[in-house]
């Protein structure tokens, strides 16, 4: 990806997150974009970000533009993407919301915050468990170019952990339609309706356009 008049020249992606599981998803479903991706770790970058916003958009923001800076200060070009994500439940007023990875502590194994929140919803009724996971995905160009998209995928909280296949809250979040939790999803089919992988693919788009627009 190269933009002739220097606003743009980047042959490589740095995605600003530390999670392991994350990051296979992410490498995943970008893998036909011809570009390498790289996480933070595999970059070089120890570092430190404040998620201090109070909405997905200003917390994906937030840590892309910090390591976009950074990269700036080391004469690195490329394109940062970070993400923001979540699980809203809508009895709990879309708690835990954007404070999803730190609920409860971010030290905090999943399946305790997992078992706390079923424990929450002890009682209430299907109709009434309804939730979303939200992922916003923002991108940093070397130019200073930024953009964000936006996902949702709606379900509700189960009453008991299932799946191996998935991490973070996916063992609770039923899907109807699939009639399964998202962690008892195939990988490939997970990636296909996630929350996280239909922002990643919108966010390709952006990233092709801005491709297209060099020839």
């Amino acid at each position: 990806m190269d933009r002739r008049n220097g606003q743009m020249k980047a042959d490589k992606i740095i995605f600003a997150t530390g999670n392991a599981d994350k990051m296979r998803e992410i490498q995943m479903i970008m893998a036909d974009l011809g570009l390498g991706i790289q996480s933070m770790k595999e970059a070089g970058i120890d570092m430190e970000i404040a998620e201090n916003g109070t909405t997905f958009e200003e917390n994906a923001m937030i840590k892309a533009s910090a390591i976009a800076q950074e990269l700036k200060t080391r004469n690195v070009q490329a394109i940062v993407l970070a993400d923001d994500s979540g699980l809203e439940i809508d009895y709990l007023d879309k708690a835990p919301g954007v404070y999803s990875a730190r609920y409860m502590g971010e030290d905090t194994p999943y399946s305790v915050k997992n078992a706390n929140l079923i424990k929450q919803l002890e009682g209430v009724p299907d109709e009434k468990r309804t939730a979303r996971f939200v992922c916003v995905i923002a991108a940093v160009f070397p130019d200073g170019s930024r953009y964000t998209t936006r996902a949702a995928i709606e379900g509700r909280i189960g009453y008991e952990e299932r799946g191996q296949n998935g991490f973070g809250y996916d063992p609770i979040f039923f899907l109807p339609e699939y009639g399964m939790y998202s962690a008892e999803l195939a990988p490939e089919e997970k990636n296909r309706i996630s929350h996280r992988g239909k922002a990643l693919e919108e966010m390709k788009r952006v990233l092709k356009r801005a491709a297209e627009e060099t020839i």
